[in-house]
């Protein structure tokens, strides 16, 4: 994928949460099941970096669960962080308007190192394996010696209901030919129409990218939705 069509593909990202973002945060009020089994396996105590943090969902689970180590949320949206920040924890947050594509993330302490970084439904937004690569960098800078990396990914493709909102590239100007295998152009209903663009990954994509991030795989499962599929969870380790 050239810079052109990824810059493109950014732009649409960023448009798309800037005018739904509050339509977005009213789905997300509560955590997928998928998440709340990963918080279960928590000591409490961890540094966390949230990834796409949105509005806020996350930390104000992780404050009633009794967290009191520190954390850090860093999202490009606005409107979801206006939501994130109208809330008063019971440990240390923090929350950061920061765009994850940009090369450097020049608000955060490059000096503070943190046990487990969080990025639910953040990568398959990210277009291109170089910038995906190179944010998988930064996670790995940011992570302390066999700190871990967990994350999720939407399997929209499973779900019949929701392949059918796969819309045709043209409607932005682009082609099959302009975008990598398994990139989609997805639409939104609620509240006003929207487009947002989306990758399908697979294990296999997965694992390819972990090895070439310096990452060890060491879980695997699937969760939420009707199909109890509807999200791929990995979780890495900094090798």
């Amino acid at each position: 994928m050239n810079s052109g069509i990824t810059e493109k593909l950014i732009a649409l990202t960023r448009r798309f949460y800037s005018e739904h973002g509050r339509d977005f945060s009213e789905t997300r009020a509560r955590l997928q099941p998928g998440v709340m089994r990963l918080l279960d396996s928590l000591h409490k105590d961890e540094a966390i970096l949230d990834l796409g943090c949105g509005n806020g969902e996350l930390a104000r689970t992780l404050s009633r669960r009794g967290q009191h180590g520190s954390y850090l949320g860093l999202d490009f949206s606005p409107p979801l962080l206006s939501e994130a920040e109208r809330e008063a924890f019971n440990f240390p947050v923090k929350f950061l308007e920061v765009d994850l594509t940009a090369p450097v993330w020049d608000s955060v302490d490059g000096k503070v190192k943190f046990d487990l970084v969080f990025a639910f439904a953040v990568l398959h937004h990210i277009p291109g394996s170089n910038l995906r690569l190179t944010i998988l960098e930064k996670v790995h800078e940011l992570l302390k010696q066999e700190g871990l990396f967990i994350h999720s990914n939407w399997q929209f493709l499973d779900n019949p209901r929701l392949k059918a909102r796969i819309q045709p590239w043209e409607l932005i100007g682009l082609n099959p030919q302009n975008v990598d295998p398994n990139d989609y152009l997805l639409d939104w209903k609620r509240g006003s129409k929207g487009l947002r663009y989306v990758h399908h990954f697979d294990e296999h994509e997965l694992l390819e990218l972990a090895k070439a991030g310096r990452f060890e795989i060491v879980d695997t499962f699937y969760s939420d939705g009707e199909n109890k599929r509807s999200g791929l969870y990995q979780v890495w380790k900094k090798s």
